[in-house]
């Protein structure tokens, strides 16, 4: 009878062993899976704020490309208003070399005539005034008359210079090689020293005190040819 009850009682200790073991497998389980459910929803919890934070990136740098894109149309149509035009190469009072010249070749006559690109380019290049400086030259040469001076026409010096090799006044070797030496001169002795208009120019050039108002004259006359 007491052997019964022994093993009766153990029997009720081993299945109460048993029930406790499969409660505490059964909780070890279920945190197990707890803790895996867990795990799995943090991974995609944090892969679809990778993937947010890339598409927001993306659609970020999209944006900012259509909006550079954009100005950068918004530029073009815009910028023939506000391109400042580059000049067309003036240089003398709003006008070409080219202008100059056939300014020039209205007036100029005799042995003068065609030669408005070589005072033109001459003077521009030192400073001088090309209208001032044709003027001189018709002046000095007589060439608006039936024929230019002796002194034009056989020692190409179209200033009257003084010097050597046609009597008291100089000698050029060419027509070009003389309205270069008539436009230095006006250059080195006049302009360079701040005598810079026919007014200024006049008392030093010659003695006649009308030789300014002459020579305006001709100027006035090729600017308004």
């Amino acid at each position: 009878m007491r052997r019964g009850k022994m093993i009766s009682f153990l029997t009720a200790i081993v299945g109460i062993f048993m029930i406790s073991i499969g409660v505490v497998l059964g909780q070890d389980e279920k945190n197990f899976t707890s803790k895996i459910v867990k795990e799995i929803k943090d991974f995609d919890i944090k892969n679809m704020a990778t993937s947010a934070n890339m598409i927001l990136r993306e659609e970020k740098e999209e944006n900012s490309f259509k909006e550079n894109l954009l100005l950068t149309e918004v530029s073009m149509e815009i910028a023939p208003a506000s391109i400042v035009i580059p000049p067309r190469g003036e240089v003398y009072e709003g006008m070409t070399l080219e202008e100059v010249a056939l300014q020039l070749e209205k007036t100029l006559k005799n042995d003068l005539s065609g030669k408005g690109m070589v005072i033109a380019s001459k003077s521009i290049e030192l400073g001088v005034d090309p209208f001032v400086s044709a003027a001189v030259m018709m002046h000095e040469t007589g060439c608006a008359q039936a024929q230019c001076s002796s002194l034009a026409r056989n020692c190409y010096n179209y200033g009257g210079q003084n010097g050597k090799g046609c009597g008291a006044y100089k000698r050029y070797d060419s027509p070009e090689e003389g309205i270069a030496g008539i436009i230095y001169n006006l250059y080195k002795n006049y302009y360079a020293m701040g005598l810079n208009t026919v007014e200024t120019i006049g008392p030093k050039y010659a003695e006649s005190t009308t030789w300014a108002q002459k020579v305006n004259w001709y100027v006035n006359k090729m600017k308004n040819a």
